[in-house]
């Protein structure tokens, strides 16, 4: 069986899915791994090191790819007109392709799959239940975006973290608003925290406010008895009414004109980011403040933060940095692909070293794409149904 890692080839993206770690541990699952020569740079990954581990080193992404049993991505691949090469008409019939795929965003990608025989995983679908924890790539990834965030927001921001006392006087602690608490929010609080900030944070689910405060944050709440279920089953936040909406604004609009730093981290699976800091309420804040906007690839949490753009509107300055996980690549890739060889892991059995994967399993119906020819996610089918439909 082999395993093949090409490089990524979209734009802002330095992470690769393979560390000499989990080289080590394929090849004791019985795989041969093959990975392009230079798909590790970015993360400072050499070829000498993937070698030294034990891979193999293509001289091209078709030399990689072309007889691979199982491909591994963190972007999902390029097809025709995207870029120089189709990558999804590199891959075999029969071949698995996995990796954060975007699937629910590009469902005409999935169909190519499906029509290249390709069976596909999503990452970004896997189920949020405690025995897929380790193979969380959202979380891995989230996690050191919200750490990133607090210091990018630092490097804008003209004044100091803690409060100072000096001879000269006193220094005021910078005042931080986190805007959604889920995996990146959480670390967003902690790193601010430990910088000396005042934190406060809102979510939709009020079911983060004990975690929020355990970390000396304060929860600001809109309306407990509206937002009692505003959690999916998979633990995300739900669309919310109009009328909760118009409240949420009023609160938040509050809170952020106080605020010397939002970091926003708000987002729907599947649906433009939600809007908690209108230009209007910009216009409203300190001179001076900062927005560090994470939602900004998904229409923004602010809907005047630029994408790939840090830029001074209203005296405040919006951070809207690309693909932010990307900006710790070292990190970010040994984390995500240790979260692939957790994946995979359990599909190969430990005495004929051959794959064996149960199709029945949660974790495999939750992610799984396409295959046999056939697109499956209950999510794509239904949401080309309702397209028909209309």
């Amino acid at each position: 069986m082999k395993i093949a890692v090409p490089k990524e080839r979209w734009a802002n993206e330095a992470r690769v899915s393979i560390s000499p770690e989990s080289v080590k541990k394929f090849i004791a699952l019985g795989f041969d791994v093959i990975v392009e020569s230079g798909a590790g740079e970015g993360a400072t990954i050499s070829d000498a090191a993937l070698s030294e581990a034990g891979a193999t080193i293509a001289a091209s992404a078709v030399e990689a790819v072309g007889d691979a049993d199982i491909v591994l991505r963190v972007q999902r691949p390029m097809s025709a007109g995207e870029g120089d090469a189709d990558e999804v008409a590199m891959m075999k019939s029969g071949s698995i392709l996995i990796g954060t795929l975007s699937a629910l965003s590009n469902p005409e990608q999935v169909e190519l799959y499906a029509k290249q025989g390709v069976t596909a995983f999503a990452m970004e679908l896997l189920p949020r239940i405690s025995r897929a924890q380790s193979m969380d790539v959202l979380s891995s990834q989230s996690n050191l975006a919200g750490y990133k965030a607090v210091l990018d927001a630092g490097n804008e921001y003209k004044q100091a973290f803690p409060m100072m006392m000096t001879a000269a006087g006193t220094v005021p602690p910078a005042k931080v608003l986190v805007l959604g608490a889920g995996v990146a929010g959480l670390q967003a609080i902690a790193t601010a925290r430990r910088l000396g900030a005042v934190v406060s944070a809102y979510d939709v689910r009020p079911v983060v406010k004990e975690q929020v405060e355990s970390l000396g944050a304060r929860f600001v709440e809109v309306d407990s008895e509206a937002t009692e279920d505003a959690e999916t089953a998979g633990g995300y936040a739900k669309e919310m009414t109009d009328e909760y909406k118009a409240r949420q604004a009023e609160v938040l609009r509050e809170a952020l004109i106080k605020t010397d730093i939002a970091i926003c981290t708000a987002l729907i699976p599947g649906r433009p980011a939600p809007v908690l800091i209108p230009e209007e309420t910009v216009q409203d804040m300190q001179d001076g403040s900062v927005i560090v906007d994470l939602a900004v690839e998904q229409g923004g949490n602010c809907p005047i933060s630029e994408y790939g753009e840090v830029v001074v509107k209203h005296g405040v300055t919006i951070v809207g940095h690309a693909n932010v996980p990307s900006r710790l690549a070292a990190d970010a890739s040994l984390l995500y692909a240790k979260n692939l060889l957790n994946f995979i892991t359990p599909m190969v059995d430990a005495e004929t070293k051959e794959l064996a994967i149960d199709w029945e399993d949660e974790i495999i119906q939750g992610c799984l794409v396409a295959r046999d020819g056939n697109v499956v996610h209950p999510a794509l089918n239904e949401a080309e149904e309702t397209a028909k439909a209309s």
